[in-house]
Protein backbone atom coordinates (compact mmCIF):
# COMPACT_ATOMS: atom_id res chain seq x y z
CA UNK A 1 0.00 0.00 0.00
CA UNK A 2 1.42 3.48 -0.91
CA UNK A 3 2.84 5.25 2.35
CA UNK A 4 -0.04 7.97 0.64
CA UNK A 5 -2.71 6.32 1.53
CA UNK A 6 -5.12 6.34 4.36
CA UNK A 7 -4.59 3.99 7.42
CA UNK A 8 -8.46 2.66 7.27
CA UNK A 9 -8.78 1.41 3.76
CA UNK A 10 -8.50 -2.15 4.96
CA UNK A 11 -11.31 -1.27 7.35
CA UNK A 12 -13.42 0.10 4.59
CA UNK A 13 -12.25 -2.82 2.28
CA UNK A 14 -13.94 -5.43 4.25
CA UNK A 15 -17.79 -5.67 4.62
CA UNK A 16 -19.46 -5.36 8.09
CA UNK A 17 -22.92 -6.58 9.15
CA UNK A 18 -24.93 -4.25 7.09
CA UNK A 19 -22.94 -4.52 3.54
CA UNK A 20 -21.98 -8.31 3.76
CA UNK A 21 -23.84 -9.88 0.54
CA UNK A 22 -23.10 -13.12 1.95
CA UNK A 23 -24.72 -15.97 -0.49
CA UNK A 24 -24.80 -12.96 -2.91
CA UNK A 25 -21.36 -11.98 -2.92
CA UNK A 26 -20.29 -13.64 -6.24
CA UNK A 27 -23.22 -12.31 -8.25
CA UNK A 28 -21.46 -8.42 -7.26
CA UNK A 29 -18.13 -9.82 -8.31
CA UNK A 30 -19.70 -10.39 -11.62
CA UNK A 31 -20.99 -6.77 -12.04
CA UNK A 32 -18.37 -4.34 -13.58
CA UNK A 33 -16.38 -2.47 -10.65
CA UNK A 34 -16.80 1.11 -11.97
CA UNK A 35 -18.97 3.27 -9.13
CA UNK A 36 -21.04 4.86 -12.00
CA UNK A 37 -21.91 1.25 -13.62
CA UNK A 38 -23.04 0.00 -10.25
CA UNK A 39 -24.99 3.03 -9.34
CA UNK A 40 -26.56 2.33 -12.77
CA UNK A 41 -27.49 -1.09 -11.11
CA UNK A 42 -28.39 -0.27 -8.28
CA UNK A 43 -31.36 2.32 -9.88
CA UNK A 44 -32.67 -0.50 -11.89
CA UNK A 45 -32.91 -2.34 -8.78
CA UNK A 46 -34.69 -0.09 -6.18
CA UNK A 47 -37.11 2.39 -6.06
CA UNK A 48 -37.24 5.54 -4.00
CA UNK A 49 -40.56 5.14 -1.59
CA UNK A 50 -41.30 8.92 -1.53
CA UNK A 51 -40.47 9.66 -5.15
CA UNK A 52 -41.92 6.20 -6.90
CA UNK A 53 -45.38 8.53 -8.64
CA UNK A 54 -42.25 10.32 -10.87
CA UNK A 55 -41.89 6.69 -12.49
CA UNK A 56 -45.75 6.18 -12.99
CA UNK A 57 -45.73 3.70 -9.33
CA UNK A 58 -47.61 3.55 -6.66
CA UNK A 59 -46.70 1.56 -3.66
CA UNK A 60 -48.47 -0.24 -1.66
CA UNK A 61 -48.50 -0.92 2.75
CA UNK A 62 -47.02 -3.97 2.15
CA UNK A 63 -44.66 -3.01 -0.87
CA UNK A 64 -43.31 -0.37 1.45
CA UNK A 65 -42.05 -2.95 4.04
CA UNK A 66 -38.77 -3.00 2.66
CA UNK A 67 -38.18 0.43 3.35
CA UNK A 68 -37.29 -1.49 6.90
CA UNK A 69 -34.98 -3.44 5.94
CA UNK A 70 -31.39 -3.07 7.36
CA UNK A 71 -28.77 -5.50 5.58
CA UNK A 72 -27.47 -5.77 2.35
CA UNK A 73 -27.53 -9.38 2.10
CA UNK A 74 -31.71 -9.36 2.95
CA UNK A 75 -32.11 -6.42 0.40
CA UNK A 76 -30.65 -9.13 -2.43
CA UNK A 77 -32.58 -11.53 -1.36
CA UNK A 78 -35.81 -8.80 -1.83
CA UNK A 79 -35.09 -7.87 -5.24
CA UNK A 80 -34.28 -11.53 -6.45
CA UNK A 81 -37.37 -13.24 -4.71
CA UNK A 82 -39.23 -10.43 -6.72
CA UNK A 83 -37.31 -10.98 -9.91
CA UNK A 84 -34.86 -13.89 -10.02
CA UNK A 85 -33.28 -12.76 -13.58
CA UNK A 86 -29.21 -11.42 -12.78
CA UNK A 87 -28.74 -8.14 -11.08
CA UNK A 88 -27.69 -6.64 -13.85
CA UNK A 89 -31.45 -6.70 -15.67
CA UNK A 90 -32.95 -3.59 -15.11
CA UNK A 91 -36.42 -3.74 -13.54
CA UNK A 92 -39.32 -2.31 -14.59
CA UNK A 93 -40.17 0.74 -12.15
CA UNK A 94 -43.14 -1.24 -10.31
CA UNK A 95 -40.85 -4.64 -9.99
CA UNK A 96 -38.38 -2.44 -7.98
CA UNK A 97 -37.97 -2.94 -3.94
CA UNK A 98 -38.51 0.41 -2.46
CA UNK A 99 -36.09 1.77 -0.22
CA UNK A 100 -34.74 4.97 0.28
CA UNK A 101 -31.25 7.25 -0.02
CA UNK A 102 -29.79 4.84 2.93
CA UNK A 103 -31.08 2.06 1.10
CA UNK A 104 -29.47 3.18 -2.65
CA UNK A 105 -26.01 3.83 -0.26
CA UNK A 106 -25.88 0.63 1.81
CA UNK A 107 -26.66 -1.32 -1.79
CA UNK A 108 -23.02 0.64 -3.38
CA UNK A 109 -20.95 0.42 -0.56
CA UNK A 110 -21.51 -3.42 -0.56
CA UNK A 111 -20.72 -3.98 -4.17
CA UNK A 112 -17.98 -1.89 -4.07
CA UNK A 113 -16.75 -3.95 -0.98
CA UNK A 114 -17.09 -7.11 -2.85
CA UNK A 115 -14.80 -6.13 -5.56
CA UNK A 116 -12.13 -4.80 -2.79
CA UNK A 117 -12.75 -0.88 -3.54
CA UNK A 118 -12.31 0.77 -0.07
CA UNK A 119 -15.76 2.35 0.48
CA UNK A 120 -18.23 3.72 3.20
CA UNK A 121 -21.60 5.58 4.01
CA UNK A 122 -21.87 9.33 4.79
CA UNK A 123 -25.15 10.59 6.58
CA UNK A 124 -25.85 14.34 5.71
CA UNK A 125 -27.39 16.80 4.17
CA UNK A 126 -27.89 17.24 0.37
CA UNK A 127 -28.43 21.29 -0.76
CA UNK A 128 -29.38 20.12 -4.28
CA UNK A 129 -33.10 18.99 -3.49
CA UNK A 130 -34.82 21.87 -3.35
CA UNK A 131 -32.88 25.28 -2.90
CA UNK A 132 -32.15 27.23 0.13
CA UNK A 133 -32.27 24.00 2.66
CA UNK A 134 -30.36 20.94 3.39
CA UNK A 135 -32.39 17.38 3.10
CA UNK A 136 -31.39 14.61 5.14
CA UNK A 137 -29.96 12.52 2.91
CA UNK A 138 -26.85 9.80 2.33
CA UNK A 139 -24.44 9.09 -0.12
CA UNK A 140 -21.56 6.57 -0.75
CA UNK A 141 -17.80 7.63 -0.21
CA UNK A 142 -15.22 5.59 -2.21
CA UNK A 143 -11.17 5.60 -2.17
CA UNK A 144 -10.24 6.57 -5.28
CA UNK A 145 -6.58 5.24 -5.89
CA UNK A 146 -6.00 7.21 -9.33
CA UNK A 147 -6.93 10.46 -7.40
CA UNK A 148 -5.91 9.84 -3.98
CA UNK A 149 -9.09 10.73 -2.32
CA UNK A 150 -12.10 10.27 -1.31
CA UNK A 151 -15.23 10.78 -3.62
CA UNK A 152 -18.85 10.87 -3.13
CA UNK A 153 -21.25 9.13 -5.17
CA UNK A 154 -25.28 9.62 -5.18
CA UNK A 155 -26.51 6.08 -5.90
CA UNK A 156 -30.16 7.75 -6.16
CA UNK A 157 -30.25 10.08 -8.61
CA UNK A 158 -30.95 8.74 -12.33
CA UNK A 159 -32.04 10.57 -15.06
CA UNK A 160 -35.55 10.42 -13.69
CA UNK A 161 -34.79 12.70 -10.99
CA UNK A 162 -31.97 14.45 -12.81
CA UNK A 163 -34.47 16.08 -14.55
CA UNK A 164 -37.19 16.26 -11.62
CA UNK A 165 -34.62 18.10 -9.39
CA UNK A 166 -32.85 20.22 -12.37
CA UNK A 167 -29.43 19.42 -11.49
CA UNK A 168 -26.49 20.56 -12.72
CA UNK A 169 -23.75 18.45 -10.72
CA UNK A 170 -21.57 15.24 -11.14
CA UNK A 171 -23.86 12.64 -8.83
CA UNK A 172 -20.78 10.44 -9.40
CA UNK A 173 -18.44 12.99 -7.65
CA UNK A 174 -20.43 15.48 -5.43
CA UNK A 175 -19.14 18.39 -4.69
CA UNK A 176 -18.66 18.43 -0.53
CA UNK A 177 -20.87 21.94 -0.58
CA UNK A 178 -23.39 20.04 -2.07
CA UNK A 179 -23.84 17.14 0.06
CA UNK A 180 -22.50 18.03 4.04
CA UNK A 181 -21.45 15.42 6.13
CA UNK A 182 -23.32 15.69 9.25
CA UNK A 183 -20.11 16.44 11.30
CA UNK A 184 -19.94 19.39 9.13
CA UNK A 185 -23.68 20.47 9.31
CA UNK A 186 -22.91 20.79 13.12
CA UNK A 187 -19.99 22.21 13.26
CA UNK A 188 -21.41 25.23 11.09
CA UNK A 189 -24.24 25.42 13.18
CA UNK A 190 -22.60 25.28 16.29
CA UNK A 191 -20.11 28.33 14.54
CA UNK A 192 -23.14 30.36 14.05
CA UNK A 193 -22.54 30.21 10.51
CA UNK A 194 -25.78 27.93 9.09
CA UNK A 195 -29.25 28.15 10.47
CA UNK A 196 -30.33 24.85 11.80
CA UNK A 197 -33.92 25.16 10.55
CA UNK A 198 -32.36 24.61 7.02
CA UNK A 199 -31.37 20.94 8.14
CA UNK A 200 -34.14 18.28 8.17
CA UNK A 201 -36.63 17.13 5.52
CA UNK A 202 -38.93 19.47 4.15
CA UNK A 203 -41.33 17.36 2.63
CA UNK A 204 -42.59 16.23 6.46
CA UNK A 205 -41.56 19.99 7.43
CA UNK A 206 -39.17 18.81 10.55
CA UNK A 207 -35.89 20.39 10.74
CA UNK A 208 -33.54 21.52 13.57
CA UNK A 209 -30.37 20.94 15.17
CA UNK A 210 -31.90 17.72 16.94
CA UNK A 211 -32.15 16.03 13.20
CA UNK A 212 -28.57 17.13 12.74
CA UNK A 213 -27.37 16.24 15.65
CA UNK A 214 -29.20 12.56 15.09
CA UNK A 215 -27.53 12.30 11.42
CA UNK A 216 -24.16 13.18 13.21
CA UNK A 217 -24.78 9.90 15.48
CA UNK A 218 -25.74 8.09 12.39
CA UNK A 219 -22.94 8.92 10.30
CA UNK A 220 -20.28 7.73 13.31
CA UNK A 221 -22.13 4.47 12.99
CA UNK A 222 -22.04 3.81 9.29
CA UNK A 223 -18.25 5.20 10.00
CA UNK A 224 -18.00 2.12 12.18
CA UNK A 225 -19.43 0.24 9.86
CA UNK A 226 -23.03 -0.13 11.21
CA UNK A 227 -25.72 1.78 8.93
CA UNK A 228 -28.83 1.87 10.21
CA UNK A 229 -32.15 3.41 9.33
CA UNK A 230 -32.61 7.04 9.17
CA UNK A 231 -35.87 6.67 11.52
CA UNK A 232 -33.57 4.22 13.91
CA UNK A 233 -32.37 6.08 17.21
CA UNK A 234 -30.34 5.16 20.54
CA UNK A 235 -28.54 6.53 23.17
CA UNK A 236 -28.12 10.14 23.24
CA UNK A 237 -29.73 10.68 19.92
CA UNK A 238 -32.10 13.88 20.46
CA UNK A 239 -35.64 13.37 19.52
CA UNK A 240 -37.85 16.10 17.27
CA UNK A 241 -37.86 19.57 19.02
CA UNK A 242 -35.88 18.19 22.23
CA UNK A 243 -33.54 20.48 23.83
CA UNK A 244 -30.03 18.99 23.23
CA UNK A 245 -28.28 20.72 26.44
CA UNK A 246 -24.62 21.87 26.79
CA UNK A 247 -23.75 18.34 27.94
CA UNK A 248 -25.01 16.56 24.48
CA UNK A 249 -23.38 19.31 22.70
CA UNK A 250 -19.84 19.19 23.94
CA UNK A 251 -20.22 15.41 23.13
CA UNK A 252 -21.53 16.12 19.63
CA UNK A 253 -18.69 18.74 19.46
CA UNK A 254 -16.44 15.90 20.08
CA UNK A 255 -17.88 13.55 17.20
CA UNK A 256 -18.21 15.99 14.75
CA UNK A 257 -14.74 17.02 14.51
CA UNK A 258 -14.11 13.32 14.78
CA UNK A 259 -16.49 12.44 12.02
CA UNK A 260 -14.66 15.69 9.83
CA UNK A 261 -11.64 13.86 9.13
CA UNK A 262 -11.98 9.99 9.92
CA UNK A 263 -9.23 8.86 8.38
CA UNK A 264 -6.94 10.83 10.84
CA UNK A 265 -8.22 10.15 13.77
CA UNK A 266 -9.70 6.88 13.10
CA UNK A 267 -8.90 5.12 16.33
CA UNK A 268 -10.46 8.30 18.52
CA UNK A 269 -13.43 7.73 16.79
CA UNK A 270 -13.82 4.26 17.11
CA UNK A 271 -12.74 4.28 20.87
CA UNK A 272 -15.38 6.90 21.46
CA UNK A 273 -18.21 5.45 19.69
CA UNK A 274 -17.42 2.28 21.25
CA UNK A 275 -17.01 2.82 24.62
CA UNK A 276 -19.60 5.72 25.20
CA UNK A 277 -22.70 4.30 25.99
CA UNK A 278 -24.28 7.24 24.71
CA UNK A 279 -23.02 6.56 21.33
CA UNK A 280 -22.66 3.28 21.46
CA UNK A 281 -24.84 0.98 19.04
CA UNK A 282 -26.92 -1.39 21.61
CA UNK A 283 -28.24 -4.74 20.28
CA UNK A 284 -31.56 -3.05 20.30
CA UNK A 285 -32.42 0.19 18.57
CA UNK A 286 -36.02 1.92 18.58
CA UNK A 287 -37.22 2.27 14.71
CA UNK A 288 -39.57 5.36 15.22
CA UNK A 289 -41.64 4.98 12.46
CA UNK A 290 -43.33 1.56 13.73
CA UNK A 291 -42.77 2.95 17.24
CA UNK A 292 -41.37 0.07 18.14
CA UNK A 293 -37.41 -1.67 19.34
CA UNK A 294 -36.21 -3.96 17.06
CA UNK A 295 -32.51 -5.68 16.95
CA UNK A 296 -29.89 -5.39 14.22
Amino acid sequence: MPATDPPTLPFYTQPGAMTSAGRHTAALRALPADPAALAGVIQGLLIHEHLADAYGVTLTDDERASVHTRPAERLLDQILARDGRPLDVARQPAARLAGNCRHFTVLLVTMLRAHGIPARARCGFGAYFRAGTFEDHWVGEYWHAGLRRWVLVDAQIDAVQYKLFRLGLDVTDVPRDQFLIAGDAWARFRAGTADPDRFGLSVINETGDWWIAANLMRDAAALGNTELLPWDGWGAMPGPGVPIGDERCALFDRLAALTQDPDRRFDELLHLTRADRRLRVPSTVRNALRDRDEPI
